[in-house]
């Protein structure tokens, strides 16, 4: 017998923390209860009390090619018939491998773990045995996973909830990271400048989509790279969002860096668990068994996540999926730009990544996207979901478009949009 979604969550709740295996999942900043997801398929999701809802979240960044997607599910189950986990080396991660260092140059070896948290925490270990140097920078509203060294004034769930710094987090790892408004290349200098020989790298989202979505200024990632190769620190890009979604090769393919280390995520996996590092070969080649940097882990290089993000990834390729997501992107913006003038909006869109500030701009770091009025986001939030509109749970979280997102999707969801803010 199936069960609402109203049913599920109090069960849930008797045994899973807050209802929820993840804190945004919960709708606590919104009111309301989480809803529950019977199936999914292109851009939609069918909840368990029978609703249909366009879905731009795509499993906060994953389905690229939409949910469900044929050539995923005939690859997944392809390889799930030969075994689905083995502990031992599977073709598969050496064919995945190849293809992200082909199309991520500053890339020259990879490791595949199991999420982003994961990929992010092992560039921070590695990056400090092969420098010999402790402190990190990272960057306010920059999310890096939940890792210890990284969830020092985190966006994402620890923003949304109004604890920047997690409880649990010893001050003596919190006191190894040092932490910079994004966007400000002279608080990294005297970073730099007080903490002497001492930083082992600098670990930054690129295009930061976890305290909502804000964008590098002009040079700003340029200095980033300049500052740290003259400190003699590893510069780290967190790509698991940005990472063959808003560009084949990446943010660092948009601007034109190349940084040490690499952490990817999401799409490389289709909508499995997933993640991976890489970057330079003499840094790379510090992890055991061939150097002193321990990383390990039983189900990296699952052959069915192997098998899927291949799928994925190729079948991008073949339809250039790049130019139809900016396309459709630039189209949403097109059809629902009138709206932002009328109201205290900020609209950010890159490719198919977008976000609405409620608030007036310009949003260029964590600060700026905090005088957003989470107020009006919620009623924004609810009123939309009513209208079938499924936008992601949080002010301060980054919706997602998919190759399957039509365009009566786009056009149906602008006019949502439209007549929600008109009658905030």
């Amino acid at each position: 017998m199936s069960s609402s979604s109203a049913e599920l969550f109090a069960r849930a709740q008797k045994r899973i923390p807050g209802g929820v295996n993840s804190p945004v999942r919960a709708f606590r900043d919104l009111g309301g209860e989480p809803f529950f997801v019977e199936r999914a398929e292109g851009s939609r999701v069918w909840t368990v009390d029978d609703r249909e809802l366009i879905d731009y979240v795509g499993s906060w960044g994953p389905a690229i090619l939409g949910h469900a997607h044929p050539k995923i599910v005939s690859a997944v189950c392809d390889a799930a018939q030969r075994g689905v986990s083995f502990g031992i080396p599977n073709p598969f991660e050496v064919e995945l491998a190849e293809l992200i260092c082909a199309w991520m140059p500053a890339i020259e070896k990879v490791r595949m773990v199991n999420s982003g948290t994961e990929a992010a925490m092992s560039c921070l270990r590695l990056a400090r045995g092969f420098t010999k140097r402790d402190i990190v920078i990272k960057f306010a509203g920059c999310y890096h996973g939940h890792a210890d060294s990284l969830l020092v004034k985190a966006g994402s769930g620890a923003l949304t909830h109004g604890q920047p710094d997690s409880a649990g987090v010893p001050k003596a790892i919190a006191e190894k990271t040092v932490v910079a408004p994004f966007n400000n290349i002279d608080a990294v200098r005297t970073a730099f400048r007080e903490n002497n020989d001492q930083i082992a790298c600098v670990i930054l989202e690129p295009i930061p989509a976890n305290a909502g979505l804000f964008f590098p200024r002009e040079d700003f990632l340029h200095h980033l790279r300049e500052e740290s190769s003259r400190n003699g620190a590893l510069l780290i890009f967190d790509e698991v969002m940005t990472g063959f979604r808003i560009a084949r090769g990446g943010a660092q393919q948009l601007y034109g860096i190349q940084p040490d280390l690499t952490a990817l995520g999401k799409v490389i996996g289709g909508g499995l668990p997933v993640g991976a590092f890489g970057g330079r070969v003499d840094i790379m080649d510090c992890l055991s068994p061939d150097g002193p940097v321990y990383q390990a882990g039983t189900l990296s290089g699952n052959p069915l996540a192997m098998a899927a993000g291949l799928a994925q990834l190729r079948e991008l390729e073949r339809i250039n999926g790049w130019k139809l997501l900016e396309q459709l992107g630039a189209d949403l913006a097109e059809r629902i730009g009138d709206a932002f003038s009328k109201t205290a909006l900020t609209f950010h869109r890159i490719g198919s990544m977008f976000c609405l500030f409620f608030t007036n701009g310009p949003v260029i770091d964590l600060d700026s996207a905090r005088r957003s009025d989470t107020q009006r986001f919620a009623k924004f939030f609810h009123a939309c979901l009513e209208r079938g509109i499924y936008f992601a749970p949080s002010q301060f979280e980054t919706n997602f478009i998919s190759t399957a997102h039509s365009d009566a999707d786009i056009e149906e969801t602008a006019r949502v949009v439209r007549e929600t803010l008109a009658k905030l």
